[in-house]
């Protein structure tokens, strides 16, 4: 009798804040996963087996991975919470549909077990894993990370694929010019770049570039091209109030007034590379990212900032994924630095001090 009174008597200890919420983690992660079918969709049509194979491999890859370390670890398996489902198909979208499967696969077991498992799990990781998972890739395999295919649609298999450089490659060889400008250099953009299924003129004027640019045929990452679906997804996952505005809005805003100090177009910035898709979908994570608005802010503007920065005058055409990685890692200084205080309630406005 003693020794249950004394269990019932037990505490039990964890880190603060101490916070719950009605609405499970599954529930949040199938809001993701419904925000990232059209641009799923869109990626396997436009860029064919290539890219429907590399999902795939990098879904089923990360759910094995994980269940097959909290067996090893005796933790209980949890793939049915869907992060590691939702981790792989991120972790697809940002790479190229050439990558080898083999290299698929290895970045996704290094997202889930060394990114997020090695933290402690869901909920404990400090970096986004599907950016950790695309990083590593591209440190280790860089070639491969920055071969692109030119949309050729699922009837064209690995052997099939042509590749060609991006909007953002082009932007790196032409200096940085104009979208305008850009337009015109010739028949690289016109290769790259496509609208309605019809490869756009060396001439092709700047309102088409955009255009095309926004709807999104041309080559890149499996799910970054097409910003018109990016923010279809966006829109549900504010609807749904699975995520907040502050950070995404903010890193694009950073972008734009550091590539108008760089005398860089902004709308290109915008619209090409995976700055949209990182905003909408990585800088938003609920682990990795500030808990407090004003953290939120400073995250998406540093986020766009250094984006900018790495594309202006770094070795690789896109800095996206080191910017949200390297705020990531400022995350827990901007949640010292501007505390959020649980278990307060505020005084109604008026009320005697």
């Amino acid at each position: 009798m003693a020794q249950i009174e004394s269990l019932s008597q037990e505490l039990f200890l964890s880190s603060s804040p101490h916070i719950a919420s009605k609405v499970p983690a599954k529930a949040l992660m199938c809001n993701v996963l419904i925000a990232l079918a059209p641009v799923t969709v869109f990626g396997v049509v436009i860029f064919g087996l290539p890219a429907l194979l590399n999902i795939v491999v990098s879904i089923v890859t990360a759910v094995v991975a994980e269940s097959l370390f909290r067996c090893v670890t005796k933790q209980d398996v949890r793939a049915t919470d869907l992060s590691a489902v939702v981790t792989g198909l991120l972790l697809a979208l940002v790479l190229p549909p050439t990558t080898p499967l083999w290299m698929t696969a290895l970045g996704a077991v290094f997202a889930v077990v060394v990114a997020k498992e090695f933290f402690g799990g869901l909920g404990a990781n400090v970096f986004n894993p599907a950016l950790i998972g695309r990083a590593f890739l591209l440190m280790s395999f860089p070639a491969a990370l920055n071969t692109w295919a030119r949309p050729t649609g699922f009837a064209h298999s690995f052997a099939d694929a042509v590749t060609g450089p991006t909007p953002l490659d082009i932007f790196k060889q032409t200096k940085g010019l104009a979208a305008d400008k850009i337009a015109a250099v010739g028949a690289n953009f016109a290769d790259t770049v496509a609208f309605a299924g019809k490869a756009l003129a060396p001439s092709a004027d700047y309102g088409a570039t955009l255009k095309a640019l926004f709807i999104g045929v041309h080559g890149g990452c499996i799910g970054e091209s097409s910003i018109a679906l990016i923010l279809i997804g966006c829109i549900f996952l504010l609807i749904t109030k699975t995520i907040d505005w502050r950070a995404p809005v903010s890193m694009a805003v950073g972008a734009c007034i550091l590539s108008l100090i760089l005398r860089m177009d902004p709308l290109f910035s915008l619209l090409s590379g995976g700055l949209i898709f990182g905003a909408v979908f990585m800088a938003t994570d609920y682990v990795s990212a500030p808990l407090t608005p004003t953290g939120k802010l400073i995250f998406g503007c540093g986020a766009g900032i250094i984006a900018v920065l790495i594309r202006k005058f770094g070795a690789y055409p896109e800095g996206v994924s080191y910017g949200i990685l390297i705020m990531n890692a400022a995350t827990p200084f901007l949640n010292k630095l501007l505390p959020k205080k649980y278990g307060t309630v505020a005084k109604p406005k008026g009320a005697a001090k």
